[in-house]
This record gives C-alpha cells, sequence and structure tokens, in this order.
C-alpha cells in the first residue's frame, strides 16, 4: 500500500510517501519512495523534496498562498514524470497518515477519519489552538485533492499516553476544573517515544512487557517518558507542549505565578506573557543568541560564551533531573534512550546528562558515544553499566504509514493496543 504521510504546522508541511504493508511491517522492509518539506506556506515557499535512487535534495520555490496550495503541490510533483517517486497517478495513493497533535480523551489510537472523527477534532480545538487547526486544514486539503474515495487516517501523538495512571495525568487543582473542562496532562511526542520503545524491542528481543525504559525526544520541542511494561505511564509535556523541558524557544517548567508577576511589570497580556513563554524561550531566551542547539554548542567551543554555555547546562540539567524522577517514580528501568535531532546527534550533549548520573551505575563509552551521531543507532555504554543507553533514531512517519495502513487494512486494532503488531 501507498501511503503519503503528511505533517503540517502553521506555514510548514512536511511528508513522506512510504510503501507499506503486513509483510514489510514484519520484515521491516517499509520503503520510503519520497519525502520533502515545505516552510513558509502563505508567501514565497521553500521547497525540499527527495526522491528517486540517488535521494539527492532539490531545493525550489514556489509561491503557496495555503495549505492546499501546498498538498496539491507535493501531489503534483509526486505524480511527475522523472520525480523517481515510484507513483505516476494520484489514484496510487491508497491512503493517507496524518499527524494530530490532539487527540483529548476520546482519541485512544489511530482512527479513520469520518465527519463524526472531524467534528470531534473541531470541538477540542481549544485544547490545542496552536496546532490542531493547521492538522485540520491539512486533512481537508487531501481530502479535497484526492476525493472521498482516499481513505484518511488521524494518528495523534496524545494517543501513546492514554495509559498514565491518574495520578500522573491529574493535577492538584480543584478536580471540577477537570470534570468540567478536560485540565488534565495529556502528553505529546506519542508517535516518538512509542516508535524508540518498539524500535528498542527488535533490538533486544525484548517483549512489551519487559520494556522498562526513559526515552528522551530531545529536538526543538523535547519531552521525556517513563514506559513500564512497554506503556506511558508519565511524560513531561502536560496540558500543552509548553511544559516539562527546556526545549528551543520554550521556556518548560516555572512558576504559574510568573505570568502575573510579568504581565504587570512589562504590561503584557497573560497571552502575550504565554507567547513569550512559547516562542522566546527556552534555550533562545537563555542564550539570547539562538534556539539551534549546534550553534550553541559551536559558540561555546569557538568563543567561550557564558550564556552559550549556561542555557546548555540548564538544558542537561533539567534533562538529568527529570530521568532521576522518572527512575524512582518506576522503581528503577533498564535503559535509557536518546531519540530527536539533538538526542540523536549532539554527544555532548548525551555525555553532560551522563555525567550527573554516576551515582546510579550509569557509565557513558565515551567512543561510542561520539561514534552514534548522523543517524546511527546503537548503545553507548561501557560493559557493566547499570543502565544501557541507546541511541535510537525515531521514525514517526513510518509508525504513521503503518497506522494507516493498519486501520484501512483492518489488520489487528490499528492502535496503541498490544494487538497492533508489536507497536506500543
Amino acid at each position: 500500500m501507498h501511503v503519503l504521510v503528511l505533517n503540517v504546522g502553521s506555514s510548514t508541511l512536511k511528508f513522506q510517501l512510504i510503501r507499506t504493508d503486513a509483510e514489510r511491517i514484519a520484515a521491516s522492509a517499509d520503503e520510503r519512495l519520497a519525502r520533502g518539506q515545505i516552510e513558509r506556506i502563505g508567501g514565497e515557499a521553500i521547497l525540499t523534496l527527495e526522491a528517486g535512487p540517488d535521494r539527492a535534495p532539490r531545493r525550489t520555490v514556489a509561491s503557496l498562498r495555503n495549505h492546499a496550495a501546498a498538498v496539491d503541490h507535493v501531489l503534483h510533483w509526486l505524480t511527475e514524470a522523472g520525480t523517481g517517486s515510484g507513483i505516476t497517478a494520484l489514484g496510487q495513493i491508497e491512503a493517507v497518515g496524518h499527524r494530530v497533535v490532539h487527540g483529548g480523551e476520546h482519541f485512544t489510537r489511530s482512527v479513520l477519519i469520518d465527519a463524526e472523527v472531524l467534528r470531534h477534532l473541531d470541538e477540542i480545538i481549544d485544547l490545542a489552538p496552536l496546532h490542531n487547526p493547521h492538522n485540520l486544514s491539512g486533512i481537508r486539503a487531501a481530502q479535497a485533492a484526492l476525493g472521498s474515495g482516499v481513505p484518511q487516517v488521524a494518528s495523534f501523538d496524545t494517543a501513546f499516553h492514554h495509559t498514565l495512571p491518574e495520578v500522573a495525568y491529574l493535577y492538584a487543582i480543584p478536580y471540577q476544573y477537570y470534570r468540567r473542562y478536560k485540565v488534565r496532562r495529556y502528553g505529546f511526542h506519542g508517535s516518538s517515544h512509542r516508535y524508540v520503545a518498539h524500535r528498542y524491542r527488535q533490538l533486544t528481543g525484548r517483549t512489551r512487557e519487559q520494556t522498562n525504559l526513559v526515552t528522551l525526544h530531545l529536538g526543538n520541542g523535547c519531552s521525556a517518558c517513563a514506559i513500564k511494561g512497554g506503556e506511558s505511564v508519565d511524560t513531561s509535556m502536560g496540558f500543552t507542549p509548553l511544559e516539562g523541558l527546556v526545549m528551543g524557544t520554550r521556556s518548560g517548567d516555572l512558576d504559574p505565578a510568573i505570568l502575573d508577576y510579568l504581565a504587570g511589570k512589562e504590561g503584557l497580556s497573560l497571552a502575550q506573557v504565554e507567547a513569550v513563554l512559547n516562542k522566546s524561550s527556552g534555550l533562545l531566551g537563555v542564550s539570547g543568541l539562538t534556539a539551534d542547539m549546534r550553534e550553541l554548542l559551536a559558540e561555546a567551543a569557538e568563543h567561550d560564551d557564558r550564556r552559550a554555555r549556561l542555557a546548555i547546562s540548564l538544558f542537561c540539567y533539567r534533562v538529568r533531573k527529570y530521568v532521576g524522577a522518572y527512575l524512582a517514580a518506576m522503581e528503577g528501568a533498564d535503559g535509557i534512550v536518546f531519540a530527536g535531532g539533538i538526542g540523536e546527534n549532539a554527544a555532548q550533549v548525551r555525555a553532560e546528562i551522563c555525567a550527573g548520573l554516576g551515582w546510579l551505575g550509569v557509565e557513558l563509552d565515551p567512543a561510542a558515544n561520539v561514534a552514534h551521531v548522523g543517524g546511527r543507532e546503537g548503545r553507548i555504554d561501557r560493559a557493566g553499566s547499570r543502565l544501557e543507553l541507546w541511541v535510537i533514531p525515531t521514525d514517526e512517519e513510518l509508525l504513521i504509514a503503518r497506522d494507516a495502513y493498519r486501520v484501512v487494512a483492518g489488520v489487528g486494532r490499528s492502535s496503541n493496543s498490544a494487538t497492533s503488531a508489536g507497536h506500543r
């Protein structure tokens, strides 16, 4: 089955075309036929497209006024002669898988999109006003371009965390706010944490029930997840993706009284303060330079910039704190897994995080740590380390494509459940 995976942001669209089916999933032989991303939708957009045997990126620009125009452009490019995508007509796209950030409490697994699903997604927009409206734009654009005959499947970032116990997902505020408005921890990056746990089982031969990990998705957005018996039992992101670890431009955890204090001091509305916490904080806010960890590491190495070093140290300290908390909450684990752009590529960051965990018996192998960058997966701990240390590049798009196939084909429960062909 040819599955087109769409991940739509406010002014971006990322996509992959993946060929998958039950046999390919069982053999981990899914084929990535094409992929790309479009940035700055709404004006002169920048496109990076890859397909064919050479997979050489092709960078172009195009005037794309909205998400519908961006989806149309991708579909035209995929079916254009000479592209090398493996398809020549829109009819060869058999399903579309959509990343949807928030599923609320209603959606606990990937689902076939119909009018009822769209109605529910519209109803929970206020839970993720920065993300879900754009996800819905992508769904509607794909429906308009491909017609009702092509099934569309929603895969939710929140679904993997449906197994959090009450003590982990409830906030200590009046209970009626949960009952009335569903104010609770939902967690995000679920597709990444779920994929990493699945891949760990493949690499180690462990069963789902034997999978006890702290997984770290470290990128521009960052989250930690405690996985016990293969299930998410706690995670750092909360009611929104703002809570938890220090991120590229997000503050992570802070005292909520700061919002009112800053609003009064700076003459800002609460919405403006929230925008500061989401868009001007984190690595960018502390360093005053950039939200890009690569640039901060280079600045610290070349110029010994104090605030660059401070931002890096604060980032690593917060991760280490969450690792310790989750190991305590889980009564121990077998390993720590690094994923995401920073987790997969910043060996120095991994080393600084692990340097404070020696009292737990965590022993990093410096040579293995440096060697495992650029998409290389494997263990980075010394022999005899009490906890395994892994680098496992995440692959959310592959997981979404597999979910879409299962939902459309009716294989298993096509969900996050134990019956969904090993994916949880």
